[in-house]
């Protein structure tokens, strides 16, 4: 019995120590891999991307999922290195079992991380980008694109974390993608006044705008006849259209032309209406049932 028990303990001590020297081997194993894929493994896929000139916005994501492959690679090769049996193996027993339950749960999440890869791989926007989505009622500038996600800045200063689906499934207007951005404002003139006159002047003061593009040159169209007012379309080009330069050229610019038609006597009326009938006014006393009025 006693020799029963100092093999028994032995076979425990034996066990533990086996134990704890494949612990140590796994953790020695891949602390040295970890190491060797941040030191060697990410710089030289970082060099890979910057000689394929990968924009930033699209290098962030994807040197995030290197890392996650490293740290795999680097627990699937100490597993094996701790006598721990194949990880691969182990890995896809307990895949098995927990897919169905993961696929159901992580639907949202799959669907916005493939609507990420879309935004990397057609580049609808980029970082820095002022974008209009869900038929404008949401706007700002793009901050971050992740897999999952797309960060912008509205143009109160708030942050929108915006799902990638909701900007692959919807319309995304993208104002700044190319070099030029034409803009169009209506004035109102009256119908006594000159449209030639008016015409000149509102192509005039977008000429003599520094920041307004003489090619393409501004045009204006007779556009509307409203019940007050004739209404003259002005287009003109920016170049390089970010969202603050738009804002202030638009509003200098129609300043001017305000101004402008002030000193020339054009009018720019205010809609008005005539309102024709009479007014009554009856008592505001209220009857009592006898038909005498109420004090």
């Amino acid at each position: 019995m006693v020799l029963e028990g100092i093999l028994v303990d032995l076979g425990f001590a034996q066990g533990l120590a086996a134990a704890i020297d494949g612990a140590i081997r796994f953790l020695v194993a891949f602390v040295a891999l970890v190491f060797v894929g941040r030191a060697v493994v990410l710089p030289l896929i970082e060099r890979a991307f910057d000689r394929r000139d990968l924009e930033p916005h699209a290098q962030r994501p994807l040197m995030k999922v290197a890392w996650f492959g490293v740290l795999f690679a680097a627990v699937a090769v100490a597993f094996g290195f701790g006598g721990f049996g194949n990880f691969l193996t182990s890995l896809a027993t307990i895949a098995a079992a927990a897919a169905l339950a993961i696929g159901i749960a992580m639907q949202s999440v799959i669907s916005n991380f493939v609507a990420g890869v879309f935004i990397f791989t057609e580049k609808p926007f980029r970082i820095g980008d002022w974008i209009e989505w869900q038929e404008g009622d949401y706007s700002g500038i793009v901050e971050d694109i992740s897999l999952r996600v797309t960060r912008v800045r509205t143009f109160d200063n708030e942050l929108i974390t915006v799902p990638n689906s909701d900007l692959t499934d919807n319309a995304v207007k993208n104002p700044v993608a190319k070099d030029k951005l034409r803009q169009k404002f209506v004035f109102g003139i009256g119908y006594d006044d000159d449209i030639g006159q008016a015409t000149d002047i509102i192509v005039e003061e977008a000429r003599n705008h520094a920041e307004i593009l003489d090619d393409p040159e501004p045009t204006v169209r007779l556009l509307e006849l409203n019940d007050s007012d004739v209404g003259l379309q002005s287009r003109f080009w920016i170049a390089d259209p970010a969202r603050a330069d738009f804002v202030r050229i638009r509003a200098e610019y129609v300043q001017r032309v305000k101004e402008r038609f002030d000193r020339e006597g054009i009018d720019i009326p205010y809609p008005y209406r005539t309102l024709d009938g009479g007014l009554s006014i009856e008592s505001l006393g209220t009857l009592r049932s006898g038909g005498e009025p109420a004090e």
